[in-house]
Formats: structure tokens, sequence, C-alpha cells
């Protein structure tokens, strides 16, 4: 998995994976990376991509199953996958 950095409309970060042979791009909430005693506070970013590093395996098995028609589970459902153009 490699982060590609933030997206602020959407207050997620692009993330790719490969699947099958071909890379699959994702946009992981921001919010999961959250202090949840911080109401309404964004996490650095800093903190995102370590809370990113630490759930690298459950963050590339919910692209993997999306990407497979399947769903997640929460909060990992959360995540979604871009179309390639």
């Amino acid at each position: 998995m490699d982060v590609k950095g933030r997206d602020p409309e959407t207050e997620c970060y692009r993330v790719t994976h490969d699947v099958d042979g071909k890379t699959v791009s994702a946009l992981v909430p921001e919010r999961f990376a959250a202090d949840l005693r911080l109401t309404g506070a964004r996490p650095s970013h800093q903190d995102a991509y370590v809370w990113m590093a630490g759930n690298k395996t459950k963050i590339e098995t919910a692209i993997t199953q999306l990407a497979h028609g399947e769903k997640p589970r929460a909060p990992f459902d959360q995540i979604v996958l871009l179309k390639e153009s």
C-alpha cells in the first residue's frame, strides 16, 4: 500500500494497493486516525500516517474485498474505491 497524500475535498487520504496485478486507488477517511477524545479535531499528517501504517493489513484487506465486490468489516467499509479514468 502506498499513501499518495490527503484529499482536502473528501477529508481522506488517497492510497493505492495492488489487487490481482492491478493498482487500485482508494480513499481512506482521515477521521479513522483522529483522537476520539478531541471532538472535531483533525489528526495531524504524522498521526494519520502512523495510524495507516499500524492498520496497513486491515486497509489492504478492505481494498481487496471492495475490488472483489465484497463488503469489508466496519469501520473499513467506509473506504471508497476510486474509478480509474
